[in-house]
């Protein structure tokens, strides 16, 4: 079980700086590819800090700066090394989008594992097309250096013996790999979402106060963050895009409530805006 040598992450948000921060401290010598000087300068600042974060609170065995050597950042995929074993894309949630990134990466990187970070849409539909047998899906948490969990998500075209790879990767970044077969959502997403949406729907007929719904879950079910304030974590936008695609692809018992529909379209998205259904002010 070891990492792999050299990687490549497409996209320097904040899922794509903690994807190289864990990959870096794991051992891994990173390429992170973004477009424009400002977004690769801003990337270069984003895995820095996550790694200094880290550093701070005693999470690393190795220097930053020594970490920083082994990084590079890149204006565009076509700039990507050809020897990366393992190619994360973590672009927005954009089928079209996924699919340009993909196969970009799979002329740069012609021996890389293929691997989206997608929270919800179909391996097997980004992979069509495109060299299928090395694409899978590979769905990191965030925060990804504190979260542990990788769900790997496996489709009828991948390659024998792919995912075990791939399963050791992640292991080896010290996460712990749950696999799912490829459907709508997945495991995580599916049973996130649902939960997320009845608890939407619980605070628009006034069953409960947004907090009493959390507290409920947090301290009967155990939950480290209750459903409310996690939907405010992950963006209300976030999940309202990914609440329409389960709607569309597993139907209405997915249909967004009309409170989550409207705090979206009055700017209301949660932690990143300063107001969801909690005030982060």
């Amino acid at each position: 079980m070891s990492a792999p040598r050299t990687a490549a992450v497409i996209g320097g948000g904040t899922m794509g700086a903690g994807i190289a921060h864990v990959l870096l401290a794991a051992g891994t010598r990173v390429t992170v590819a973004e477009n424009g000087a400002a977004r690769v300068a801003a990337a270069q600042d984003a895995v820095a800090a996550s790694l200094r974060k880290a550093s701070e609170r005693g999470k690393l065995t190795t220097g930053v700066d020594e970490l920083l050597a082994r990084l590079s950042v890149v204006d565009g995929i076509a700039s990507l090394p050809p020897a990366a074993e393992l190619v994360v894309e973590a672009v927005p949630e954009d089928v079209a989008l996924k699919r340009q990134v993909l196969g970009d990466a799979a002329v740069s990187c012609p021996d890389a594992v293929l691997a989206s970070n997608t929270s919800s849409l179909s391996i097997g539909g980004l992979a069509a097309g495109l060299p299928g047998e090395r694409v899978i899906g590979m769905h990191f948490f965030n925060p990804v250096p504190v979260q542990v969990l990788v769900e790997l998500v496996v489709h009828d075209g991948l390659a024998e013996g792919t995912a075990a790879t791939v399963r050791g990767y992640a292991e080896a970044l010290g996460k712990t790999v749950i696999e799912v077969r490829d459907s709508p959502g997945f495991a995580t997403s599916r049973l996130g979402v649902a939960v997320g949406l009845e608890a939407i729907r619980m605070l628009a007929e006034g069953v409960a106060t947004a907090e009493d719904i959390d507290t409920g879950m947090r301290l009967g079910y155990g939950w480290p963050m209750g459903p409310l304030r996690l939907t405010d974590l992950v963006g209300l936008d976030v999940r309202l895009s990914i609440a329409e695609h389960l709607e569309r692809e597993l139907g209405p018992r997915f249909t967004p409530p009309d409170l989550l529909r409207n705090m979206v379209a009055r700017g209301d998205l949660g932690r990143k805006t300063g107001r969801g259904f909690f005030d982060w002010s």
